[in-house]
């Protein structure tokens, strides 16, 4: 047995399988990379990395495996997907994964190749785990896999507290003990007709008389949202590593799974050598970043700019640079995607029967509209550029001239054309 001291949970005991798996590679890679991606160009403390948090995800698996009773092969299984489900990340974790997507079909998730070969597929055969089966949970596919990777899962509960905690924001706080306590599975044949899902074998959900603490869960998201995970300098410098991260593979021999396999050191050294990127990279490291030429909400963005995909949203980059007689580098268009809230479809009980969270708890809704009216579009340029980028991306994108967005440094309503 391994005992580790942890900020979040104190002391994390890790044995069997998991201890194992601790020192394989594909596992100690994630020492190096951070959780938060750049937020730490917000809040200098947010240095926590993919280790930790997976560490925390095997203990809340394992604290719920005990509380339900769930032991042998099948718990092997869940303590494996909770230590090794985020294995599949690449650099800076989600920030480049739609590029990556794009180039190779996988996401973060795909993780069956990483499981099949090398030391951790040698750690679970050995312990007589079928490597594919850990990736299936990993998925979030077969029986019980909704404890690693649902609407409930112990993935969430743990980075919603551990980001809490190394931002310093206090909105991320979660009573992680009750949750692990009040899990509990039901047999579909349980779960009224309309109100299923496409999970093979038990669902997951809040027993009796926890709507309240799946509201929690809600409503750390929805305040961690705006002041973590899309703010606005953390969005910016994203989207310059997004945009470093597609030169560097259309400028060199890189490949796309050659990237997706590299930890954030080696990203950086490579956007630092080459030349294509070297003044993105530039700005990263000094943070000379650049500056909000138009922060739009979700209203005020036509429809056609909403559905644009990539290659529509670099068309209308090229578009914006032109007009306002920049570089094309100079531009980057940041489109977020459509609000979404999962957790919403959680299941809770409520006087015996299982309904839907959305269903049961008047919150939800009002959370909804506070993530739309969160939402922002962004247009960004380097600093002496920004007003004529801004100009001219509202005549691009068909903005409103006169929709009032917030200004985010002063927070002081402004119109589109004062940027």
């Amino acid at each position: 047995m391994i005992t580790v001291k942890d900020t979040v949970h104190d002391h994390i005991e890790i044995d069997g399988v998991a201890a194992d798996l601790v020192d394989t590679p594909a596992v100690q890679r994630l020492r190096h990379v951070k959780q938060l991606g750049t937020v730490q160009l917000v809040y200098p403390s947010a240095n926590h990395t993919r280790f930790e948090h997976s560490l925390g995800v095997y203990h809340l698996a394992s604290r719920a495996l005990d509380h339900l009773g769930i032991e042998g092969k099948r718990a092997d299984r869940i303590e494996a997907a909770a230590m090794l489900h985020d294995v599949g990340h690449g650099p800076f974790s989600h920030n480049l994964e739609s590029l990556t997507h794009r180039r190779t079909g996988k996401y973060h998730d795909d993780v069956g190749e990483l499981l099949a070969t090398g030391a951790v597929g040698e750690v679970l055969r050995d312990h007589d785990l079928d490597p594919d089966r850990i990736a299936a949970v990993v998925a979030g596919e077969g029986p019980y896999a909704g404890l690693v990777s649902g609407e409930l899962d112990v993935d969430r509960m743990d980075y919603l507290v551990r980001d809490a905690y190394h931002t310093g924001v206090p909105y991320g706080t979660i009573d992680t003990e009750r949750f692990v306590r009040e899990l509990t599975f039901v047999e579909r044949d349980d779960i009224p007709d309309g109100d299923d899902s496409d999970r093979d074998g038990p669902q997951l959900v809040l027993d009796e008389g926890n709507v309240q603490t799946a509201e929690s869960l809600l409503l750390a998201r929805a305040l961690m949202n705006p002041v973590v995970y899309t703010h606005h300098v953390a969005r910016i410098s994203k989207a310059m590593l997004r945009r470093a991260a597609s030169d560097l593979l259309d400028a060199t021999a890189t490949t796309a799974a050659e990237l997706r396999r590299m930890d954030d050191h080696d990203f950086l050294a490579a956007v630092r050598d080459c030349r294509e990127t070297a003044e993105l990279s530039r700005r990263y490291d000094e943070r000379d970043l650049y500056k909000l030429a138009v922060w739009a909400e979700y209203d005020d963005v036509p429809d056609r700019v909403h559905e644009a995909d990539h290659a529509a949203e670099a068309s209308l980059e090229r578009e914006i640079a032109e007009e306002a007689g920049v570089a094309r580098d100079h531009v980057i268009l940041d489109v977020p995607p459509e609000p979404t809230m999962r957790e919403s479809t959680a299941r809770v009980t409520v006087n015996g029967d299982i309904r839907r969270l959305e269903r049961q708890s008047p919150l939800v809704s009002a959370l909804r509209t506070a993530q739309r009216n969160q939402w922002r579009l962004g247009v960004y340029a380097p600093e002496p550029a920004t007003d004529r980028v801004g100009r001219a991306a509202g005549d691009v994108l068909g903005l409103d001239p006169d929709a009032l967005v917030t200004e985010v440094r002063g927070a002081m309503p402004t119109t589109l054309d004062e940027f």
